[in-house]
C-alpha cells in the first residue's frame, strides 16, 4: 500500500499538548538574556552589555565558543550583593562609559537585563537617558546607540530574547529616509552557513537586501595580519536603513516576525511572513515570495539546484526513510520546518518538542494546522518540553529511529541506542556545522544525506542489515 493509500484511510491524530511537569529536567532551552547576546553580536561595532551576574555572559559565551570555535565581545555590569539592595543603575552607567572608552569604533549597545535586574526593578530606560547625556559630555563627536533589552530569564527563552532584543535595536535605530528599493531578509536564529545561502539566492535572482542578523563572519578566517573578523556584519546603517526597504521577508515566525511587524507598523514597510525554507516545498515559496515582492524571476541556476536535490534525495526517501520514525527538538521554527521536511522524503516525525511555553501562538499556527492535513500517523507536538519528555516516551516505549536536534540530546541517543543527527543550537559535538547550510535546496540535500549517514553508521556498528549498503 502506498503512503498516499495510507493517508487517505487513516486519520491522523496530531496532538498539541504542554509539558505535564512543574520542574524542567535536562533543558533543552537556554534564558532569554543568551538569545539576546546572539541578537547582539550580530551587528558591527556592537557589544552588548549584559546587566546582571557575571554568569549571565560568561556561560553564555561559553556556548557560542563551543558552538562557532570562536570568541565574541559581551560585557558584564557584574552585580554583586549590594546591587540587590540598592540597586544596580549605577553599573550600567560604570559599564557604558567604559566600553565607550575602551573601544573607539563601538557604535551600540544593545543594555540586556536578567532576572536579577528585573526583580529588583532597576530603571534602565531612565539610566540609558542619564548614559546618553554622559556619553554626549564625554564624546560630543560620537553618536553610540543603546537599545534597552527587557529578557527576564524567569519567563520566555533564549528564541524569545533574540526576537526582543532584534526589535529593540531596530526600534532604537531605525529611521525613515529616502527608498532604497532594499529587501530585509530576517531569516531568525540561523547558522553562518545559511547566512551564506540566502546571499546566494539573492545574489542568483540579482535582488539587494540585508540579512539581519549578518552572521557570515562568524566563521572567521585565520589571517597573516592576525587580525580578529569575528564579529557580525550587520551595520548601524543597514538597521537604520531597514526602514526605507520594498519589504520586509521574516522567515522565523517566533525570532523575526515582532521586527518585521514594527517596521510595518512604524515605517509602513510591508511584511512578508513565509515559512522557513528548511526542505523543498518551503524553499520553493520563499523563492516565488521574493519574486513577487522584487519583480525579478527565479533564474535557471537555481532551478537547477532544485534539481539536484531533488535527484539526490529521491535516491535516499524510499529506500531508506519512508516509515523511519523521526523525533525533533529544538526552535520551534527550526522543528516544525525541519517537520515539513520530513514528510517529503517520507520520514514520519511522530514527536515534536518545542522548548518555549506559548501554547496559545502555537494554536495558531498554520504550519501545525497543516501537518494536522498531511500526515498519515500519529503525532504529539509537546511545547514547554525538555529532554527528560524525549527520554521518558523512549523509555515507555516509543519507536524512534534517528533523533534530530543538538547536542544537548546526545546522552538520550547514546542510552537508547538511536542514531542523531545534529541540528540547531548548540551543535559542538561535530565539526564544522555552522559552516553547513541547513535551510534551501542545498540544505535539504545535506540534512538528507546527514540523516542517511546516520543511519547508516547505525546499522555498520549494529549489524543491523549492513548488507543492504554492499547492495546499495
Amino acid at each position: 500500500m502506498s503512503t498516499c493509500d495510507v493517508a487517505e484511510h487513516k486519520p491522523a491524530e496530531v496532538k498539541l499538548v504542554a509539558r505535564d511537569r512543574a520542574g524542567i529536567i535536562n533543558p533543552m532551552y537556554d534564558c532569554q538574556p543568551a538569545g539576546a547576546q546572539y541578537a547582539g553580536i550580530g551587528v558591527k561595532d556592537c557589544i552588548p552589555l549584559v546587566h546582571g551576574g557575571q554568569g549571565c555572559t560568561m556561560f553564555v559565551r561559553l556556548l557560542f565558543a563551543q558552538h562557532f570555535k570562536e570568541n565574541f565581545d559581551v560585557a558584564s555590569t557584574s552585580l554583586h550583593e549590594d546591587s540587590a539592595v540598592f540597586g544596580g543603575t549605577k553599573r550600567v552607567e560604570e559599564g557604558v562609559m567604559v566600553l565607550a572608552k575602551r573601544y573607539p569604533d563601538l557604535r551600540l549597545i544593545p543594555i540586556i537585563t536578567t532576572c536579577s535586574t528585573e526583580v529588583i526593578g532597576d530603571d534602565i530606560e531612565g539610566t540609558i537617558r542619564l548614559c546618553q547625556k554622559a556619553l554626549k559630555a564625554e564624546f560630543p563627536d560620537r553618536e553610540i546607540h543603546l537599545a534597552p533589552v527587557h529578557t527576564p530569564s524567569f519567563k520566555g527563552s533564549h528564541v524569545t530574547g533574540y526576537a526582543e532584543c532584534m526589535k529593540s535595536m531596530f526600534k532604537t535605530i531605525a529611521k525613515k529616509g529616502k527608498p532604497s528599493g532594499k529587501l530585509n531578509v530576517m531569516p531568525g536564529w540561523v547558522n553562518p552557513g545559511d547566512v551564506v545561502l540566502l546571499k546566494h539566492y539573492l545574489k542568483e535572482m540579482g535582488v539587494e537586501g540585508h540579512i539581519f542578523m549578518d552572521t557570515e563572519d562568524f566563521d572567521s578566517p585565520m589571517l597573516p595580519t592576525k587580525d580578529i573578523d569575528t564579529h557580525g556584519r550587520t551595520t548601524v546603517e543597514d538597521i537604520e536603513d531597514s526602514a526605507n526597504a520594498i519589504g520586509t521577508l521574516s522567515l522565523a515566525r517566533y525570532e523575526s516576525d515582532s521586527s518585521a511587524k514594527f517596521l510595518k507598523d512604524e515605517f509602513e514597510v510591508p511584511m512578508h511572513a513565509v515559512g522557513t525554507p528548511y526542505g523543498i516545498q518551503n524553499t520553493d515559496a520563499m523563492l516565488r515570495k521574493i519574486s513577487q515582492i522584487t519583480g525579478k524571476p527565479i533564474p535557471d541556476s537555481l532551478v537547477r539546484e532544485r534539481g539536484i536535490a531533488l535527484d539526490a534525495l529521491a535516491d535516499l526517501a524510499h529506500m531508506f526513510f519512508a516509515n523511519k520514525k523521526v523525533a525533533i527538538f529544538g526552535h520551534p521554527d527550526l522543528v516544525l520546518g525541519l517537520a515539513e521536511f520530513c514528510l517529503e522524503v517520507e520520514l514520519e516525525p511522530v514527536l515534536l518538542l518545542i522548548g518555549d511555553d506559548q501554547g496559545s501562538k502555537y494554536k495558531k499556527d498554520e504550519r501545525i494546522k497543516a501537518l494536522k492535513e498531511k500526515a498519515h500517523f500519529d503525532m504529539d507536538i509537546v511545547h514547554n518540553a525538555d529532554l527528560w519528555e524525549l527520554e521518558k516516551r523512549i523509555k515507555a516505549g516509543l519507536k524512534i529511529d534517528v533523533i534530530m536536534g543538538h547536542s544537548k540530546g546526545r546522552y538520550v541517543a547514546i542510552d537508547a541506542n538511536i542514531p542523531m543527527v545534529r541540528v540547531g543550537f548548540p551543535t559542538f559535538d561535530r565539526a564544522g556545522l555552522y559552516r553547513k547550510p541547513t535551510m534551501g535546496y542545498k540544505g535539504a540535500m545535506e540534512l538528507g544525506e546527514a540523516i542517511a549517514n546516520a543511519m547508516f553508521a547505525h546499522m555498520e556498528f549494529n549489524k543491523n542489515k549492513e548488507w543492504i549498503l554492499n547492495t546499495w
